[in-house]
């Protein structure tokens, strides 16, 4: 495993749009395990992998209940009710600021074997899912 380098704000790559993942191999683990170690030692809760220059639909997360690992991740319900909350970004920082946000959403993601899965927010995970799936 390995620790990358976070893409800063004024990278180009920030605004390309990034491809959905289709191998599930070892190169895909790879990616994986070296962002749970970057946003481990960033201290950070979410790193999209176009953060690492990578342009993949690749999430990892923690919100402080363990690693979350989402590949071709997209928000399929949102609440109508919202939150106003600061957030940061791995790839601004020192910068921060209050953005609104669903309340709770449900995500569907593929985990590393490539299978479908729902996933919760609420709150920070909530937040986190909305700001990662931005990216």
């Amino acid at each position: 495993m390995a620790i990358r380098n976070i893409v800063k704000l004024g990278d180009p790559i920030l605004s390309k749009k990034s491809r959905p993942v289709e191998n599930f191999d070892g190169k895909l683990f790879t990616i994986l395990d070296d962002m749970k170690d970057t946003l481990k030692k960033a201290k950070g809760v979410g790193l999209a992998a176009v953060q690492v220059g990578i342009l993949r639909r690749i999430v990892v997360m923690d919100c402080g209940d363990g690693y979350l690992e989402l590949i071709n991740p997209e928000i399929i319900e949102k609440s109508e009710e919202v939150q106003h909350e600061t957030e940061g970004c791995l790839s601004l920082p020192g910068k921060f600021g209050v953005t609104e946000r669903p309340k709770s959403v449900i995500v569907k993601a593929q985990n590393r074997e490539g299978k479908w899965c729902l996933y919760k927010g609420e709150d920070l995970k909530a937040r986190c899912f909305c700001h990662e799936l931005d990216h």
